[in-house]
């Protein structure tokens, strides 16, 4: 039988490079938010919108009911229709 291909080893002294955080990564389903006014002010969201976003979006919380690629589906606190945006142009809602 003949011996497996030698597999790299890595030597123990060498500390792991921890991963960067991915912000959006922290946004899923659940999570508790709030509209990041700086990035979402000139985005396409906001020229389809009201020029002035209502208080309750930059205020929070909003809950994240669905993540599809870069966009979050939001349902505020509120009667009033869910919202997709971008995963960049929220926050976490610190209460």
């Amino acid at each position: 039988m003949a011996d497996p291909a030698p597999q790299p080893s890595t030597p123990a002294s060498t500390p792991a490079t921890p991963a960067a955080p991915d912000k959006a990564a922290a946004l899923k389903k659940g999570a508790l938010v709030r509209l990041n006014l700086q990035a979402y002010q000139g985005s396409l969201e906001a020229s389809a919108s009201d020029p002035v976003p209502p208080s309750y979006v930059v205020e929070g919380p909003g809950e994240i009911l669905a993540v599809k690629g870069d966009f979050a589906q939001i349902r505020w606190r509120r009667p009033v229709p869910d919202v997709w945006l971008r995963l960049d142009q929220l926050l976490s809602y610190g209460g």
